[in-house]
């Protein structure tokens, strides 16, 4: 039995390229797309391309809408603690309020 003998780096060079040369011509064996199947091909795309850009433009709608109905409620909670945070008038402060506006009325006529 023979013992193996390692390919030498021409051996190695002229197999890669017959390799590249088999590439290169079943490619060009390989049937070109008529005109018809390229522009139905393009079609394909941009109907696929359109569709994506909805989707990513209906996320987006969704999280605006998302941020702006927390925010809103990040405001209403604020305005509530704030309610509840007010000092309650006693009714003297509210008389003299009520006495205030009793008085700019009756100063504007």
């Amino acid at each position: 039995m023979r013992g193996f003998k390692e390919p030498s780096f021409q051996d190695r060079a002229a197999a890669s390229s017959r390799a590249k040369d088999k590439a290169l011509e079943k490619m060009k064996a390989a049937p070109q797309p008529d005109a018809a199947e390229l522009a139905e091909r393009l079609e394909r795309r941009a109907k696929r391309e359109a569709l994506a850009a909805e989707k990513s433009e209906k996320a987006r709608q969704l999280r605006e809408e998302k941020q702006r109905l927390l925010e809103e409620k990040r405001a209403e909670a604020l305005r509530k603690s704030e309610k509840a945070d007010a000092p309650k008038k006693t009714e003297a402060e509210q008389k003299a309020a009520r006495d205030a506006r009793y008085a700019a009325r009756k100063s504007r006529k």
